[in-house]
């Protein structure tokens, strides 16, 4: 089959592997699209220690199941279903005991320790693939499986009021998913990000404003989540943070943040959280609410053999909305 692997930091090289075959608790699945998350960046660039090497990167997976170990169950041959970034919790430890398998020691992800969707077929276990809803291409359902998942938690962690005020640093993949979502439950969204043509698509789904990364917005926030992985936007949106308010950080890996003043950032009870990883109840609920309620996924798609140019264009910020691999 055709993959893309990572072996060198830095480089996605084309390759051709053999098509894996599915443990017993394992789905084999034709990938139809795979989106491209920032994370992806993280595995090719080496921010993220290498788990696994040659990897095939991609964790955002809409595929068809065409064969099945033989206690893979739920997801019959012939159906179409996602395949996340959580791939393995242990299920014993005192977080998976707690409803917490987001924070299990011994998770594992697919894409970085177990290859992933850059590839015409990839495994996952089945107790970990996602049944999906209907009424989206499986372009627009790609990046519902990471970027829209993470969202989803990330604003539940900035525990915003409702009818609140919510600030978002970065609009890409997971932030112009999520931004729909709380716009939809009554927030008052105000979008902050570099991107004038960001700026543009914040504007067109409703956001109530949209202005540079570092700019002031304008009336004070009740919650921020920042999904740029840009440490020196922590200061800043706390900040703007009025009394009470709670800024999370949704992505797997963030710059170094300066120094924060403790009267300006953190003082009249503002709260700092950061975003580990998902549940599959996160997941499962996510995807409820999105059959429930159309979430406009914009995407820009990329021919498959593309792909090192879809990662090059979303390190430049040349992605408007989610970029995606189809097959």
């Amino acid at each position: 089959m055709r993959a893309w692997t990572v072996r060198t930091p830095g480089r996605l090289k084309a390759a051709e592997l053999p098509v894996p075959h599915p443990a017993e608790d394992e789905l084999l699945v034709r990938v139809r699209a795979c989106g491209v998350c920032r994370t992806d960046l993280h595995v090719r660039d080496g921010d993220l220690p290498p788990h696994r090497s040659p990897v095939v990167p991609g964790h955002e997976v809409v595929g068809e199941v065409v064969a099945a170990g033989p206690r893979a169950q739920g997801h019959p041959v012939g159906s179409r279903v996602g395949v996340p970034w959580l791939r393995h919790t242990c299920g014993h430890c005192r977080f998976c005991r707690h409803g917490r398998e987001n924070l299990c020691p011994h998770s594992r992800y697919t894409g970085w320790d177990a290859d992933g969707g850059y590839a015409e077929y990839t495994t996952v276990p089945a107790a970990y693939a996602y049944s999906l809803p209907g009424g989206y291409s499986d372009a627009e359902l790609a990046p519902l499986l990471c970027a829209g998942i993470i969202g989803f938690r990330a604003l539940r962690r900035a525990e915003l009021p409702p009818g609140g005020r919510l600030g978002i640093y970065g609009f890409g993949g997971s932030a112009h998913l999520t931004a729909q979502v709380a716009m939809a439950e009554g927030a008052t969204v105000h979008v902050l990000t570099r991107s004038a043509e960001a700026r543009r698509l914040a504007l067109e789904l409703g956001a109530a404003s949209a202005a540079g990364a570092q700019d002031t917005p304008p009336e004070p926030l009740d919650a921020a989540i920042l999904f740029a992985p840009v440490g020196d936007l922590v200061p800043t949106a706390l900040a703007a943070l009025d009394a009470g308010g709670t800024l999370s950080v949704a992505g797997i890996h963030l710059s170094p943040i300066p120094a924060l003043d403790y009267e300006r950032h953190l003082f009249h009870e503002r709260t700092l959280r950061s975003v580990t990883s998902n549940t599959r109840e996160d997941g499962r609920t996510f995807l409820a609410s999105a059959q429930a309620h159309s979430v406009r996924t914009t995407v820009t798609p990329y021919p498959f053999a593309e792909a090192d140019r879809a990662l090059e264009d979303l390190a430049a910020d040349r992605v408007n909305g989610a970029a995606v691999l189809l097959m």
